[in-house]
């Protein structure tokens, strides 16, 4: 009799109805007004202190003896308790808004390369040379990586919605600078600015792909989502090619200021805020001064970089890194590699190289992210529950075997001239393929860790991704002219098997270190 008196009490309800449930930062639940501090996750900073909710969580206790518990069905074994906070769109919904940001993450990383086929033409447009022209696209990359220090935080304060609007808009304006670009100086200036705004569509849009959909729907939809982000460097120098073929190169970024327009469009009446809690809310109510301190808290860009002392999101930083290194160093230099190894002359011709990895990019859409989120429910069924660190182990083969792989047959094919124009063709499709098993598994990762700062950690492994990007686009024809493209494509290689280790680990250790570090934080405070 006392336990069925013990097991009602432990079901009696509070004196206020529970919130709705969100997200802990580990993969678990919490209530979404609630600012409570948890062992295991990222909890927020020391001066977020005095928000906190210190009302205890109840738990459900089964009675041994009562019949009257009924217990806990849902519809499908792989969702958690406090899903039903990604219900609030409709499919049909989430799809469209899918696109949207698939169409918007196309537009910064096709500027990044549709330029590259116009290379000679720029250079002789501003008398400068070719590699001066490398630095532009060196810089825009940077300026990519610095952007979501600025726009991270602010998503996470202000919503999702508002900083993506904002974003095309000024994207817009800036690609119609660069089209209308007077002198060299110019050029550069709009080219910084673009890249500036373009990498919120990447970092705030994946952050919304994190609000909508359950964490083992995610990588699917991830895959849609990169499709864009992937397709655009790769078809961006073949559209260029045949723009420069046939008219100026102004034309690449006027065709871009049209896209980024209906973006805006887009963006403005298609896309809904999704954010779960904005941080802005916890501003009511309090003084002035210490609003402006919270506020500065919240959006200083240090809040980003300090997340980097998580080994794990430091290693899925450096493993997307290595992609996206080998990426751009593929891309960057064929108009100077391929054309004199094939003896091709005009940019169309050149172009037509970057259709292989657009349609291997294109082919990974429909399987890459599927393939992520059949592996999270694979090892939910094998443990019994979800951990955050097992979706790694869906990029290990492709990134640690495929693309190495890849690189070193296309380097030392064009090297020793052999194997003629079909296999770098069918090793750069294969490498396509291979990335997109690769990007949906790492980028999911950074939202199922964090949810309750998905924004930040997203827009942290986009800060290290595009240093790196910058690095492999700067470095690669120096290099190449200097150990040949053999070599370089060997040392991609290397740095891919490298990330791939270190991923492995991750997947194996990723949660103590995550526990160690939260536990030494909590000690601190």
């Amino acid at each position: 009799m006392s336990e069925e008196k013990h097991a009602r009490h432990a079901l009696e309800p509070a004196e206020d109805p529970l919130p709705v449930p969100i997200l802990r930062d580990d993969g678990t639940r919490e209530p979404e007004e609630s600012h409570e501090k948890h062992s295991a996750g990222y909890a927020e900073e020391e001066e977020d202190l005095d928000l906190e909710d210190q009302r205890p969580n109840l738990h459900h206790v089964r009675s041994h003896v009562s019949t009257h518990d009924a217990p806990v069905i849902h519809q499908n074994e792989h969702h958690e308790h406090g899903d039903e906070i990604y219900d609030r769109l409709s499919p049909r919904r989430k799809i469209a808004v899918v696109c949207v940001l698939s169409c918007c993450s196309f537009l910064a990383p096709i500027s990044s390369t549709s330029i590259l086929a116009a290379a000679p033409e720029v250079v002789a447009t501003f008398h400068t040379t070719g590699a001066i022209f490398n630095i532009s696209n060196a810089l825009y990359m940077v300026f990519m990586g610095l952007s979501p220090l600025f726009w991270g935080p602010l998503a996470q304060t202000y919503g999702r919605k508002w900083p993506l609007a904002i974003a095309a808009v000024t994207f817009t304006a800036f690609s119609a600078g660069s089209a209308a670009a007077p002198t060299l100086p110019a050029y550069f200036v709009f080219r910084m600015l673009t890249a500036f705004q373009g990498t919120t569509f990447l970092s705030v849009g994946a952050t919304v792909i994190g609000d909508i959909y359950r964490p083992v729907e995610r990588g699917t939809a991830y895959g849609w989502f990169l499709s864009g982000t992937l397709i655009g460097p790769a078809l961006g120098p073949f559209i260029g090619g045949i723009i420069v073929t046939f008219a100026s190169w102004r034309n690449i970024f006027w065709l871009q200021t049209a896209l980024a327009a209906a973006s805006s469009v887009a963006v403005i009446f298609l896309v809904p805020e999704t954010i779960h809690h904005a941080r802005k809310a916890d501003l009511a109510g309090l003084p002035r001064k210490q609003q402006a301190r919270k506020l500065w808290s919240w959006i200083n860009p240090w809040r980003v970089i300090v997340l980097f002392r998580y080994p794990n999101l430091l290693i899925a930083g450096v493993a997307s890194s290595s992609l996206v290194w080998n990426m751009y160093s593929l891309l960057t230099p064929i108009r100077y590699v391929l054309n004199p190894r094939f003896g091709l002359s005009s940019p169309l011709q050149s172009g037509l190289f970057y259709i292989a990895p657009g349609c291997g990019y294109l082919v990974g859409t429909f399987f890459g992210g599927r393939w992520a989120d059949r592996v999270v429910k694979k090892w939910i069924k094998k443990r019994g529950h979800r951990v955050p660190e097992d979706r790694l182990r869906s990029c290990i083969v492709a990134m640690g075997v495929v693309l190495p792989a890849c690189m070193i047959i296309y380097g030392w094919s064009i090297e020793k001239e052999v194997g003629g124009v079909p296999l770098p063709v069918i090793v750069m499709f294969i490498q396509g393929v291979a990335q997109l098993f690769c990007f949906p598994s790492l980028n999911t990762y950074c939202l199922d860790v964090s949810q309750k700062r998905s924004s930040e950690v997203v827009a942290g492994n986009y800060v290290i991704r595009y240093v790196f990007a910058a690095a492999g686009s700067a470095a690669c024809l120096p290099v190449i002219e200097r150990i040949g493209v053999g070599w370089f494509s060997t040392i991609s290689a290397a740095f891919l098997i490298a990330a791939t280790v270190a991923t492995w680990f991750t997947a194996e250790y990723g949660g103590a270190w995550r526990e160690a570090i939260d536990k030494g934080k909590q000690e601190d405070q």
